[in-house]
């Protein structure tokens, strides 16, 4: 028996997934097919309900308002105009098509006062005058109304046994009694609706108004609608298919282009074209991923120039720290303090770039948020300028300051001090021959606001390129150059800590001028200006040294 090897996998085979992706989705035709289809199914259940189920009830309750109607004019025309009764009668009946029977009950006699007959079956005119005092007792004990629907198996009887049922309502007696003669055989009868209404009179009289209508049978008009109804079904299924695929072509066609130029911009082709024509939301997302294929395409170049930027600001100070080194090992004599500090501020250089990376990485993932605290911005401003004066001495710069108040705000004191040095390190970096570097700072005219600027007599910045250099590392040039100051993420920095406050920014350049970076923030208090010197910025804890060493290269 062979033993089994060590340490050997055993792997069981699973049963495959049910597929849940586009592949197992059914398409769009067929979705509006099915919906369609649904909804006209809705339609039909609908119709037959109504046109076929609900025809004998409609038809009913339409018969009794006519009935109502007829009524309220014959009483009308009793109790205002009696000498016009027969004429009411007459046209009443001809509009509703009625049978209209009119008593006038004096003593406990009834007198016929006008009559109308529009049928040969009519039931009120035939029947007995037990049964014209049966209805008369009914309509008076009912509240003067008395209102019966009576099938053809009633009117017509021929078995004497089955008016049993109907005992209480009829007097047992033959049906020649109540209708004075029997149906011809075979022949198909009406349901007949009796409407009974005993009205009293101003002299202590009576009225009876009988009215009868006929409901005629609607067996052949129900086959007629059922055979329409099946029709109309066929009709609508079909239509319903043939507008599912219109639709789907409609709908589907400009969603399969824009898929089809998706899976291109997958690929990395930002040139994929996706706009289509047709309904609004289509053109709509296609303008939305036109525009999200620009901004990747943005992105895609401005990753390329930052690896390329940075992998030179990466491998210019480590080329000359190696250099050095190798140097001051290889060759006496060249152990020198010079040589030293400039790997020192190489080395100050690599690690500043490094620590912007990770500022600009905190700030955009939200991990470093704002803590807001109320400080001076004009001390904090004035301080600043003093930590510039080593670089005004050794390199000819300028920096001028000046303000027209003493403001207090409510910001991050760290972060703003980081857009402050990275506004003027910029400035520094651009300015023209003069090296002049003025930064102003100006309350607005209601008080609210504090502009704070700095101002460059540099090249400036063409219109079209004024959007783009907030972006990281970003140059104006295209040609990149090495910064004399800073790692060339200021400004993607100070985008970021402004918006982190919710407050404005801006640019102002012209080509040949120079430019202007400003931002503003909301004033908590104006004080008039102090005098005194202002506090060290020693004072205010950072997380990384803004300002050049003055032993930096320039």
């Amino acid at each position: 028996m062979t033993p089994a090897p060590q340490n050997q996998k055993f792997h069981t085979r699973r049963p495959p997934r049910r597929r849940t992706g586009v592949g197992g989705r059914i398409s769009i035709s067929w979705k509006l097919f099915v919906y369609l289809t649904l909804f006209t199914l809705f339609i039909l259940l609908v119709v037959w309900i109504m046109q076929i189920g609900l025809l004998e009830y409609f038809y009913g309750q339409s018969k009794q308002k006519e009935l109502d109607r007829a009524d309220q004019g014959i009483i009308q025309a009793i109790r205002e105009n009696p000498a016009e009764l027969p004429k009411t009668v007459k046209a009443c009946a001809a509009d509703y098509l009625l049978c209209v029977r009119v008593f006038r009950v004096d003593g406990g006699t009834a007198h016929q006062l006008a009559s109308a007959e529009v049928s040969d079956d009519c039931l009120i005119h035939r029947i007995s005058d037990k049964y014209l005092t049966f209805l008369y007792n009914e309509a008076v004990a009912g509240g003067g109304l008395y209102t019966k629907r009576i099938s053809p198996e009633i009117l017509y009887l021929t078995n004497p046994d089955a008016m049993a049922g109907w005992a209480d309502e009829f007097p047992r007696q033959d049906p020649d009694d109540i209708l004075g003669r029997l149906p011809e055989a075979g022949l198909e009868r009406s349901t007949n609706m009796v409407h009974v209404r005993v009205i009293s009179g101003d002299m202590g009289e009576s009225y009876i108004i009988m009215l009868n209508s006929e409901l005629e049978p609607l067996n052949a008009t129900v086959e007629t609608l059922k055979t329409q109804f099946w029709v109309i079904a066929m009709i609508l299924l079909w239509s319903a298919l043939f507008l599912a695929i219109l639709i789907s072509r409609i709908m589907a066609e400009p969603i399969k282009k824009m898929n089809r130029a998706a899976k291109l911009l997958a690929k990395g082709n930002y040139d994929a074209d996706f706009s289509v024509g047709g309904y609004r939301e289509a053109v709509e997302l296609s303008k939305s991923l036109t525009h999200a294929s620009e901004q990747l395409a943005g992105t895609d170049r401005l990753q390329k120039e930052l690896i390329a930027n940075i992998s030179h600001d990466l491998r210019t100070p480590l080329t000359m720290i190696i250099g050095y080194s190798e140097v001051m090992r290889d060759l006496p004599g060249e152990n020198t303090p010079e040589n030293v500090q400039v790997i020192i501020d190489e080395t100050e250089r690599l690690a500043q770039l490094v620590n912007d990376l990770l500022d600009l990485s905190k700030i955009r993932a939200g991990s470093r948020a704002p803590k807001m605290e109320v400080f001076n911005l004009t001390e904090l401003v004035e301080a600043t300028m003093l930590r510039y004066e080593k670089l005004t001495e050794k390199d000819g710069y300028r920096i001028e300051y000046e303000s027209d108040a003493s403001v207090d705000i409510r910001a991050d004191r760290t972060m703003l001090l980081q857009v402050i040095y990275n506004l003027i390190n910029n400035a520094i970096n651009y300015t023209g021959d003069d090296k002049l570097v003025r930064v102003t700072q100006k309350l607005s005219e209601d008080g609210t606001r504090v502009r704070v600027s700095v101002t460059d007599n540099g090249v400036g910045i063409a219109p079209d390129q004024i959007p783009l250099i907030w972006d990281r590392y970003y140059k104006i040039d295209k040609v990149h150059r090495r910064a004399m100051i800073g790692t060339g993420l200021g400004l993607s920095i100070v985008k970021q800590i402004l918006e982190a406050h919710s407050t404005t920014y801006g640019v102002e350049s012209k080509l040949g001028e120079g430019s202007t970076f400003w931002f503003e923030m909301r004033v908590e208090a104006v004080a008039e200006k102090d005098t005194e010197d202002a506090v060290l910025l020693e004072d205010t804890p950072l997380e990384t040294d803004y300002l050049p060493s003055h032993h930096s290269d320039t």
